[in-house]
């Protein structure tokens, strides 16, 4: 064999060789890719899925039926102005649509993030002081706190202010025991529950709802078309349960 058929061969063997590490680099490549993408899909299949919220719905203000189906939980601020936009835009159709129809019930629990150590804690003290002496008229604290909302950069929310706005509401409120309960932080402990729920929970901001336990995205909480259609959903949701245990309870007795 002359010398440049040798060269050839050699030639020959090289590129073979390349064109097999070319194609097992091919091969590994997307091998890696496909194993990614497949632990991927896997870890959101088989990924921890939050649980439901429980709540002690006798312990919080509440409107609506008792016996609601549906359960909505609102964390809010009172100092927050998406908040106030819930509270101006939001629930009066929720109120209309579901709270007087008797399909869902509305509590409230707070979640002091604007300023925790004064106007958001003193309104959320007062809140639950308002609480504790009426139900029924801490949703017109609720509603008169939000259409007297300050802005967020002023301090505004002091004892004197909410005490006032009470009295100018002619609430049904012994306000001696009001002012006493807010400026001696009475209710602090239930303040600090509400805050450590949310922390827990890793809530982003105010308001964020929870309905029936599950926590709700802005995008479904703050568009009204969205929630309804939520809100729908769980409706729906808790009308086919018994209806899956009374078939169940019928299968089980034939």
């Amino acid at each position: 064999m002359d010398k440049a058929q040798r060269k050839k061969e050699e030639r020959l063997k090289k590129e073979e060789l390349a064109r097999k590490r070319r194609k097992q680099s091919r091969i590994w490549v997307w091998t890696t890719v496909v194993a990614a993408v497949a632990i991927i899909v896997l870890a959101i299949v088989f990924r921890p899925q939050p649980e439901d919220l429980n709540f002690d719905y006798d312990t919080m203000p509440t409107i609506g039926q008792a016996d609601a189906p549906v359960k909505l939980v609102e964390f809010g601020d009172f100092k927050c102005i998406t908040c106030k936009f819930f509270n101006d835009e939001i629930y009066p159709k929720l109120k209309a649509d579901f709270i007087d129809t008797g399909k869902m019930s509305l509590s409230f629990m707070n979640f002091t993030i604007i300023s925790p150590q004064t106007d958001s804690r003193t309104a959320a003290l007062a809140a639950q002081a308002v609480y504790h002496q009426n139900n029924d008229e801490f949703w017109k604290f609720y509603h008169a706190v939000y259409e007297n909302q300050g802005a967020e950069s002023a301090t505004w929310a002091t004892s004197d202010f909410l005490v006032k706005l009470a009295k100018d509401k002619s609430l049904k409120l012994d306000f001696d025991k009001l002012k006493k309960d807010i400026d001696d932080a009475t209710y602090k402990a239930e303040v600090d529950k509400h805050n450590k729920i949310a922390h827990d929970n890793n809530f982003g901001g105010t308001p964020t709802l929870v309905l029936n336990g599950k926590k709700l995205s802005d995008d479904q909480a703050l568009n009204y078309n969205n929630l309804k259609a939520e809100i729908e959903k769980a409706l729906k949701e808790t009308q086919e349960a018994p209806a899956a245990s009374s078939a169940t309870a019928s299968a089980s007795a034939s």
